[in-house]
């Protein structure tokens, strides 16, 4: 998810240098909400991934 998130970011930084002000603009977004939920899994999963893989 995190690959996804950086690729929206550069193509958002190659529209914006080209003048694509709304494509630059719905990637930019797309890049943000994927690296903020990206972030959120992460942390959640260094919280509860540690309790789930002892018990086995």
């Amino acid at each position: 998810m995190l690959r996804w998130s950086a690729s929206f970011l550069v193509i958002a930084i190659i529209a914006a240098i080209f003048g694509f002000g709304g494509i630059a603009a719905g990637a930019a977004s797309i890049a943000k909400v994927l690296f903020f939920l990206f972030l959120i899994l992460f942390v959640l999963s260094l919280l509860f991934g540690g309790r789930f893989s002892k018990r086995v």
